[in-house]
């Protein structure tokens, strides 16, 4: 599968990290997918994907177009189509605030057809593209799209979201969220309601978040790993606390991870394997 990305211009960059491009057939159909601090945009220009939450509760689904996804906290399984052909968009946790109406906790761990928040733009992004445009301009239609749908002044409240979740982003959620209201000069309880109307979590759910991707993505499979160093690094210092929300996040055990890390090693310069691993 070939993968084209790029972090979109100003002012997009205020609120995406990358848009990207995902083509041909996937090294593994089936992937679970653990926690991260991104919100999701997938537009489906192949064939249909299907989703499963980790919460046995939450019904599977089957989407044939796109789909929004807020910010996740907890996993779940995708699976691809033979052949993939999709275009994505990585929100910062709080930059699809600035793009949808629609209140950050409806799509908190959820997916939501992009007809049920953008009405027109699915079939307006189709029609431009067809069947045979390349990576680069379906990126270009993408961003061009995302920019009719910016909002033309930023939400009440987004800007202080952005300021504390860019300090947490920097801090990799290492940072005390008391220290982070007084530095903003609010309340611990005005702050948290910010954060759920702009990031559907509190910020000290979105800084678990942080710490654990800091974690994931530093995993050496190559190497020996000592969990020990690296959770203190990422700031656990409870190693029972550390297992259990890596066995939560993951749906494995540290050692079980990294056996199957090992398995299926991720594929240099290919970000989409750097979190996610073979569901089965």
């Amino acid at each position: 599968m070939e993968y084209v990305g790029r972090v979109p211009a100003p002012p997009l960059d205020r609120f995406i990290d990358d848009v990207y491009s995902l083509t041909g057939a996937p090294r593994h159909r089936r992937l679970n997918v653990p926690p991260m601090p991104s919100a999701h945009l997938f537009v489906n220009l192949g064939g249909p994907a299907r989703l499963w939450d980790s919460d046995p509760a939450v019904p599977p689904a089957v989407v044939a177009d796109g789909w929004f996804m807020g910010v996740w906290t907890r996993r779940f399984v995708v699976e691809y189509p033979d052949r993939v052909r999709l275009v994505g968009v990585h929100f910062k946790p709080w930059g699809m605030s600035a793009f949808v109406d629609v209140p950050a906790t409806e799509l908190r761990d959820r997916w939501v057809p992009v007809d049920a928040v953008w009405s027109r733009s699915l079939d307006r992004i189709r029609n431009r593209v067809g069947d045979t445009a390349s990576a680069d301009e379906t990126l270009r239609v993408l961003e061009e799209e995302l920019l009719r749908r910016l909002a033309e002044g930023p939400p009440r409240g987004l800007d202080l979201v952005r300021h504390v979740g860019g300090r947490l982003a920097a801090a990799h959620g290492a940072v005390p969220v008391a220290a982070l209201t007084d530095a903003a000069g609010v309340s611990s309880t005005h702050l948290a309601a910010q954060f759920k109307s702009h990031i559907g979590i509190p910020p000290k759910r979105l800084a678990r978040i942080y710490r654990f991707a800091r974690l994931i993505l530093s995993v050496d499979a190559r190497a020996p790993v000592d969990w020990s160093a690296l959770a203190h690094a990422a700031g656990y210092f409870d190693q029972a606390h550390f297992s259990r929300e890596f066995k939560d996040f993951t749906g494995h055990t540290p050692t079980a991870y990294l056996e199957l890390r090992r398995r299926f090693p991720a594929e240099r310069g290919f970000p989409p394997d750097s979190g996610p691993m073979p569901a089965d």
